[in-house]
């Protein structure tokens, strides 16, 4: 018998699902049927195995009246806002309608001698850990792609949404995708990282906390597995004195307090530039003021309760401290935070970096609003984090845009926009952020391994 994984739902702290882990042994095994399945699915036409992921895609969108307020129970988002079914398909849609240009062969050169060109080929069996706060739309970054370019993948999936990987499963070998070729696995940690080591996977892609990633490279070390990972954030926003500060306010408090600031690429600091700072402030904390704290299954409710208690308490923690040291507190405490799960959302002024709140991930309802007086000045803020995914620049001057964006240590530079992951770029970061890319051509490139063919023609 393995351990058993409890999903505690953060609406009344009730166990909402339980499985059992694999033990080690039946962990290797089905490890090793994913490995034996893996040419014959490679071998398939890459057409076919397009269309048998997005019959998949689909065939999670059927389920999405059922997914939603299971997500809410899981996790705590408002079923308001209608599950994550939108991205997910845009994600592996947009990953679909580029794969036969992205894992073309590249030519290098023919003549009546030689015939020289570079493969994709499929690294084999790939390890997916997948973090609780975007279930869906995180797990489908890799698992389409890495599907489609010839992989078998194992899916691993958090505790706190046990039930997606069953799900997704469901799903997927629904739609004609064998058993073996795409598997959800409950596993332990220690289960997980013997595997790593034992070289089970040949490629594992990791989204999650720095430590877990971590944890995750020690296992792969001296195997020369290939290890991708997405791991912390503080992503700045940076609000010009150009700025239109109607949709400034709007998009970075939206990406700062939606799914109760459980985003991997939520905005957590915001700089403003002084001639807009106190507006900007006022028009803050009037939005934050008509959200609604509450049970996620009610149709009023805005914010719902952070995924478990102990991120809300290092959030709480993070306020406290910043308080503390002179940090003030824009958002009086609703009604409806019970000092648990359910947490005011809050707006912080009068902070600086030696506060925890501008330095360390808080993952949830809380941004610090710095005034700057110029572009070197907010660069430098930006910039002073161990972390780098995305940052928010907010000005009418593209290139001005381009200029401060080419200064700034991030995997992405959004301008006037925040909190959305394209498709068609690679999603990567810096730092302590870590390493690789997903999705866009890259994401194609990171999942498969170069073959060079270098064919003479003629030997006389």
């Amino acid at each position: 018998m393995g351990q058993t994984l409890k999903c505690i739902s953060p609406i009344d702290g009730s166990v909402y699902a339980e499985r059992e882990t694999l033990p080690p042994e039946a962990a290797a095994e089905r490890v090793t049927a994913a490995r034996a399945a893996q040419a014959a699915w490679a071998a398939r036409p890459l057409q076919e195995r397009v269309d048998l992921v997005m019959a998949g895609v689909a065939a999670v969108g059927a389920m999405n009246d059922d997914i939603v307020p299971e997500l809410a129970h899981m996790m705590g988002r408002p079923v308001r806002y209608g599950g994550e079914f939108g991205g997910f398909k845009e994600r592996a849609s947009h990953m679909a309608q580029i794969a036969a240009e992205a894992l073309a062969d590249i030519q290098v050169g023919e003549d009546a001698t030689f015939k020289r060109y570079i493969k994709h080929v499929p690294h084999g069996v790939v390890l997916v850990v997948a973090p609780w706060n975007y279930p869906y739309m995180t797990a489908i970054n890799t698992v389409a792609p890495a599907l489609i370019a010839g992989n078998t993948v194992v899916l691993k999936h958090a505790t706190q949404t046990l039930l997606v990987g069953e799900r997704m499963a469901q799903a997927l070998q629904s739609a004609g995708i064998p058993a073996d070729v795409f598997q959800n696995m409950f596993l332990d940690h220690d289960t997980t990282s013997a595997l790593i080591a034992d070289r089970a996977f040949d490629f594992v892609n990791f989204t999650g906390s720095v430590g877990g990633g971590q944890a995750m490279e020690r296992a792969a070390a001296g195997t020369f597995t290939g290890v991708g990972t997405e791991l912390g954030g503080k992503d700045p926003g940076y609000v010009m004195e150009d700025a239109d500060l109607d949709a400034a306010v709007d998009t970075l408090i939206d990406g700062a307090m939606f799914n109760a600031g459980q985003c991997c690429c939520g905005i957590e600091r915001i700089y403003v530039h002084e001639s807009l700072y106190d507006a900007f402030v006022e028009k803050a904390v009037a939005i934050v003021n008509t959200y609604k704290l509450g049970n996620p299954l009610e149709a009023e409710t805005t914010i719902g309760p952070m995924a478990n208690v102990r991120f809300a308490a290092e959030v709480r923690s993070q306020i406290a401290e910043a308080v503390a040291a002179g940090a003030v507190a824009q958002i009086a405490a609703f009604a409806e935070d019970d000092g648990g799960a359910y947490l005011t959302p809050q707006i912080l002024t009068n902070v600086t970096h030696d506060m925890r709140v501008m330095r360390d991930e808080s993952f949830g309802p809380v941004v610090g609003i710095m005034k700057v007086s110029s572009d070197a000045e907010a660069i430098d803020l930006m910039n002073d984090s161990e972390f780098g995914l995305t940052a928010s620049l907010w000005t009418g001057d593209v290139e001005r845009a381009t200029r401060v964006g080419d200064q700034i240590e991030t995997g992405t530079v959004f301008m006037n926009r925040a909190d959305y992951l394209d498709p068609g770029l690679c999603w990567t970061g810096c730092k302590n952020t870590g390493r690789g890319g997903g999705l866009s051509v890259i994401g194609y490139h990171n999942l498969t391994r170069p073959k060079s063919y270098h064919l003479k023609k003629v030997t006389g």
